[in-house]
């Protein structure tokens, strides 16, 4: 008890509580790292109050200190995000938690808090449009530059990583072109070099891929996607592993006291609190929901994927397809090992002109035209007209996105009339 005091007072919430023999989904449910609440009810309430009262000044001040652990203001700390971050926390075999508004405020609060002008952050050549975007247009208008290196060249990494260096940033499965890093192979790397590696695993979930089983240091979610459950809701996470020395990095210098508890303490005090991203209380409450059910989804979500990707490989009017499912795919046997033998519910596909596709897009009757992804709902989109559609033709080859590739987000509806609409788009049998 003392312990969990003296890391809410330094803003470390989300702790792991639960044994680390109990299964995912029992995690999921019964996580909390809180006392009951007082009136017992099985389903922790939304705290959608701003502001908390306090017994006197004096125990106001210890708050607002850091000598209590007592909550006070809703944007620095919330009982109902709390529970959300405990559950991460924990399915995530972390160290600690920090619940933001959207997966793109995880992102930006975590390259904020370890790098600053004459900074670098060395990153996949191929990511979402948005975060690609982050590091190109924002993060290096603040003197942080961006080197973009393909994810399957661990040399060219090795080579990119120099002494200001401050974190090496992949997503598990580059969205929307389906390429998987080696994080074994990449984690040595930077372990080497003292600089943490960033996985953004909103693709995958903490269902598919455990990263601290290879050497990620810090995980990053768009809660928005998987997690929520049938997007009913904006969020993002910041997952600490607990598995780096922090006084390699200059900009937590302040923080190197805290020891293990550096970067999230940094983090919740500074970079958080002071921009703002907080995640509301009513969507921290519909994230936990989700959380419940995420294996279930995500098992049937994978089942989807994996045929859907097999029915459009044997088709000859699909050019090609990306999905590291299928044995054909250069990253079948990284992902294999990495995601449990489960390869995501996102897979990309080619056809013959851009024209081509858009009549596949207009010919869907049951899969959705939408742009996000980890819906219960099946969603195609067209990626380069709609979150590419402001980049560059040098950028677009980059990032290998062009005017033939389709991107399907698989939700939970029955396969066969997933593939009865993609067979009557596609144009017959």
């Amino acid at each position: 008890m003392e312990r969990q005091r003296a890391d809410a007072a330094l803003g470390i919430t989300g702790r792991r509580t639960m044994g680390k023999n109990m299964g995912f989904t029992t995690k999921a449910i019964h996580e909390s790292g809180v006392p009951k609440e007082g009136l017992r009810a099985l389903r922790f309430p939304i705290y959608s109050g701003v502001a908390h009262d306090f017994e006197s000044a004096e125990a106001m001040a210890d708050t607002f200190f850091g000598r209590n652990a007592d909550f006070a203001y809703s944007r620095i700390s919330n009982p109902t995000v709390q529970v959300f971050e405990n559950k991460m926390t924990a399915l995530e075999s972390g160290f600690a938690t920090v619940a933001v508004s959207s997966g793109m405020a995880a992102i930006s609060a975590t390259i904020l808090n370890l790098a600053g002008e004459g900074d670098n952050i060395v990153a996949a050549s191929s990511l979402f449009g948005g975060s690609y975007s982050l590091l190109a247009n924002v993060v290096s208008n603040l003197g942080v530059t961006p080197r973009f290196v393909a994810i399957d060249d661990v040399a060219a990494i090795r080579s990119a990583i120099d002494g200001r260096t401050r974190g090496v940033f992949m997503e598990t499965i580059s969205n929307p072109c389906i390429q998987v890093p080696n994080f074994e192979a990449i984690s040595r790397v930077a372990l080497e070099r003292k600089v943490p590696v960033i996985a953004d695993s909103t693709v995958t979930t903490p269902y598919l891929f455990n990263g601290i089983r290879f050497g990620v240091n810090v995980v990053v979610h768009s809660t928005t996607k998987y997690i929520s459950g049938g997007a009913t809701s904006m969020g993002g996470v910041i997952v600490d592993l607990g598995n780096f020395d922090w006084t390699a990095i200059p900009s937590l210098a302040r923080y190197h006291r805290f020891k293990e508890n550096a970067f999230v303490a940094r983090l919740r005090r500074e970079v958080y609190r002071e921009s703002g991203a907080c995640l509301s209380p009513h969507d921290a409450y519909l994230q936990t929901l989700g959380l419940e059910t995420l294996s279930l989804r995500m098992e049937k979500i994978c089942r989807n994927a994996q045929t859907l990707a097999e029915y459009l490989d044997r088709r000859d009017s699909v050019a090609s397809v990306m999905y590291s499912g299928l044995a054909s795919s250069p990253y079948h046997e990284v992902a294999q090992r990495q995601f449990n033998g489960a390869h995501g519910g996102v897979l990309s596909f080619r056809l013959s002109s851009k024209e081509r596709s858009f009549q596949f897009l207009n010919r869907l009757s049951l899969i959705k035209r939408a742009t996000n992804i980890g819906d219960n709902k099946t969603l195609a989109i067209h990626p380069a007209s709609t979150i590419f559609a402001h980049f560059k033709e040098e950028e677009l080859a980059a990032l290998g996105v062009d005017e033939t590739l389709v991107r399907i987000s698989t939700g939970i509806e029955d396969t066969e009339d997933l593939i009865e609409d993609i067979r009557q788009a596609l144009g017959g049998a």
